[in-house]
């Protein structure tokens, strides 16, 4: 089967090798895994990604880092997307100047997300005979940084821990996040 252009599709992961943060604001861990199978019921094989990246690279372009898929929302910039023998593996920096940026650096210190999920659409994949989708060609859009991940066995492995100033900044986060819900 090959992929038709309608809506992106998304696949949610807590990556195995581990989702880490370091400074507060640099992530970086595996946002798809080869050969696993996740609660949809597909699985992304090796080299998957490799024509989208190559794409890419030649025209100048690059993965959007979202928050929970919203293209609304930007919170970053991936400075490295690569496949090696695990998966998709990435590493960039959330921006501490936009504010969306500043809560998903809060709730990722905080442990209250741990998620990695890939934004693509389907350019090649077939029906294995115990009804799985083995996706073999994917056109990458976007990863983002999720609540709810698709691939369960996997778990953060590490986060730094946060400094005093972390964490007067988190809670001025939240303490704008309550004023802006009272209206104030």
């Amino acid at each position: 089967m090959t992929g038709e252009y309608g809506a992106p599709e998304r696949k949610y992961t807590r990556p195995e090798a581990g989702l880490t943060v370091t400074d507060g604001h640099v992530v970086a861990g595996y946002a798809s895994l080869f050969g696993k199978k996740d609660q949809g019921g597909d699985v992304v094989q090796k080299g998957a990604y490799a024509a989208s990246l190559k794409r890419l690279a030649a025209s100048g372009g690059r993965v959007k880092m979202l928050w929970q898929h919203d293209p609304a929302q930007p919170i970053g910039i991936w400075d490295e997307v690569r496949e090696d023998a695990a998966g998709l593996w990435v590493k960039g920096r959330i921006l501490m100047e936009v504010e969306k940026g500043r809560e998903a650096a809060a709730l990722l210190q905080a442990g209250a997300i741990d998620g990695l999920s890939i934004g693509y659409r389907t350019v090649k994949a077939e029906r294995d005979g115990k009804g799985q989708r083995l996706l073999s060609e994917l056109e990458l859009w976007e990863v983002s940084l999720v609540t709810f991940p698709m691939l369960p066995e996997a778990r953060v492995a590490a986060k730094a821990s946060a400094s005093d100033d972390d964490w007067r900044d988190m809670a001025a986060v939240f303490e704008d996040a309550r004023r802006s819900l009272a209206g104030l």
